[in-house]
């Protein structure tokens, strides 16, 4: 209750401040608990304070400023809806999580709203079984580090987060959090489209993320599921489609990764002891690198997946190969052999070798003429008369032959999730 008066003080005092327009608080007091409020359309001032379950419907014509101070709206009950508003103008306190909507409870609703103009979008801090959907989120027009975060989870379990469209935020980060489906969204022009830390039996299906810095990175994660996304043009110094971290029991399926400067990131990636992740049926095309371990690492199983146009299929940081993870019936794109039997998969094994071009994984600054005419002569020559006994990076012993002989299965829909609370939600 100490929380709810401070909160409360804090809205009298930025009403005071934001004295423009009226306060939409008189109107929620007056409302009964469990009641829809339809507000009067107009521009009201924030923030507001939900301490009572109700819904909130502006029908597309309400604004609530925030005035510059807070957050725009506190929901700090179970079972609150706020709908159909325009929600704008929040403060810019990173550590007061300023956010057009802050979530302090469970079963909330938040949808079918513009969220702009905003440090963060919406927080939820150890709030569980809410809905945050088709809202349009951007944050303050501030350099893309300052920026806040479009949604932000914080040991928080069994949300959805879906159908949201997300420009010019940070990041959307689900930390110390499971049991959450983050899908069908977009967003574009941000840091981390997804960021997870910690948080296990996550399901992230269905996003097209375009134009961020990277995709999704997953960091001490384990057992999600990462499905029949579209990630493209991560393609700074850093850019990376989906990037791995000490994370163990990931599935990813069914994915497009194209355009970006790494397509698959692994380090130290399966982490825990007899656990593995699957990589299958995605395709991964276009980029600088497909594939890129940080070290001489096991435990990932690669079938069925399209290598397509990429600068380089597989490099490996620090060490020569990467033939002690399964790689098994993938197209590559420059694999060599024939199909003489006409079975679709090649009479020998895609074999792929580490000749002069990795100059650059051992020298750092050889990396600025990576794909260069010079580096490909130095190629060119290594391969047609080796000065070195080349290594082995990666053998495929049933490489594919045809792009149409790779058809998507079931596999990973049926029984495969082992995420807690996924199914049936």
């Amino acid at each position: 209750m100490q929380r709810i008066f401070i909160l409360w003080g804090l809205c009298l005092l930025t009403t005071a401040a934001n004295a423009a327009y009226p306060s939409l608080q008189p109107l929620i007091e007056k409302a009964e608990p469990n009641s829809t409020l339809l507000i009067p359309p107009g521009t009201y001032a924030g923030p507001v304070m939900l301490d009572f379950p109700i819904t909130l419907d502006g029908q597309n014509q309400v604004i609530i400023d925030g005035g510059g101070e807070e957050s725009v709206i506190y929901i700090d009950t179970d079972g609150a809806q706020v709908r159909n508003l325009h929600l704008t103008n929040s403060g810019d306190s990173h550590n007061d999580l300023d956010s057009c909507v802050q979530v302090r409870g469970n079963f909330n609703i938040i949808k079918d709203n513009i969220l702009d103009n905003c440090l963060f979008g919406v927080d939820l801090q150890q709030s569980n079984s809410n809905i945050v959907r088709r809202n349009k989120i951007s944050s303050l027009d501030v350099e893309l580090g300052l920026r806040g975060d479009a949604v932000r989870l914080w040991y928080s379990k069994n949300n959805k987060i879906t159908h949201n469209e997300i420009t010019d935020s940070r990041d959307t980060v689900v930390w110390y959090s499971e049991g959450n489906q983050i899908t069908h969204n977009s967003a574009t022009r941000g840091r981390y489209s997804l960021h997870f830390m910690y948080s296990r039996y996550n399901l992230v299906e269905h996003n097209n993320y375009y134009n961020n810095a990277v995709g999704i990175f997953l960091m001490y994660s384990d057992d999600v599921v990462v499905r029949h996304n579209s990630i493209s043009h991560a393609a700074g110094v850093t850019g990376m489609g989906i990037g791995f971290k000490e994370s163990s029991n990931v599935t990813v399926a069914h994915n497009k990764l194209l355009y970006n400067a790494v397509g698959i990131y692994l380090d130290v990636s399966p982490y825990q002891p007899d656990t593995i992740n699957q990589i299958h049926h995605n395709k991964i095309a276009y980029n600088g690198i497909a594939i890129q371990f940080h070290n001489d690492w096991t435990g990932n199983v690669l079938k069925k997946n399209v290598f397509q146009g990429n600068l380089l299929q597989v490099s490996v940081h620090g060490a020569f190969t990467a033939k002690r993870n399964v790689w098994q019936g993938n197209y590559w794109d420059d694999y060599q052999g024939f199909d003489r039997d006409q079975d679709g998969i090649g009479d020998t094994p895609y074999e792929l070798y580490a000749y002069a071009d990795r100059i650059w994984m051992d020298k750092p600054h050889a990396q600025f003429f990576k794909g260069s005419p010079v580096l490909e002569v130095l190629d060119f020559l290594e391969r047609l008369a080796p000065f070195t006994e080349p290594a082995l990076v990666l053998r495929d012993s049933k490489p594919v032959m045809q792009l149409n002989t790779i058809k998507d299965d079931d596999v990973d829909n049926k029984a495969k999730l082992t995420a807690k609370g996924i199914e049936g939600q």
